[in-house]
């Protein structure tokens, strides 16, 4: 890029007024699924992460006690066994549910599991940001102060006062 160029560009920005800080993103009429008209923001508290993670909870003890079943796979041994080619069918149907049951058991733990989570690192969040703001604060104080009246020179820089080299 051109030194010129930069300049237009330079100059072309100042002319926008885009000094200040802009995040990039949509205008709120080119997304369609933003939410409602007042800003279409995804609020959650932890009383509603906990209590999806205590139903996913309930759902995969409820599964683990009445979703199993073992008299299927008794059932297809015996009909096997006395010859009856539905013992093999119902057995292959035991096999898939049980794997079928599993799938549904890993998601609802980990839906479970997850809420858990979210909950500790969206706590540990709130402290780490509570934090820096309150040392931003602070840091930001320290610059308020003022050492002398508006417009006076600090002292430590003025010239007339210091030796010069020669004088030593």
């Amino acid at each position: 890029m051109a030194w010129d160029e930069w300049e237009q560009l330079k100059a072309s920005a100042a002319e926008k007024d885009s000094a200040r800080m802009q995040l990039n993103g949509l205008p709120p009429e080119d997304r369609p699924n933003a939410g409602s008209a007042t800003g279409g923001f995804l609020a959650v508290d932890q009383q509603d992460l906990a209590a999806i993670g205590d139903e996913a909870f309930k759902l995969y003890n409820r599964l683990w006690k009445e979703g199993r079943v073992t008299s299927t796979d008794s059932a297809a041994t015996d009909l096997s066994t006395q010859g009856f080619a539905l013992g093999g069918a119902l057995s292959h149907v035991s096999l898939r549910w049980d794997k079928q049951l599993g799938s549904v058991m890993d998601a609802c733990a980990l839906i479970s599991n997850h809420m858990d989570f979210t909950k500790n690192a969206h706590a540990g969040d709130e402290i780490f940001i509570e934090r820096h703001v309150s040392s931003i604060q602070t840091l930001d104080a320290g610059f308020d102060e003022q050492w002398g009246e508006p417009g006076r020179k600090n002292p430590v820089y003025d010239i007339k006062d210091k030796p010069k080299k020669d004088e030593d």
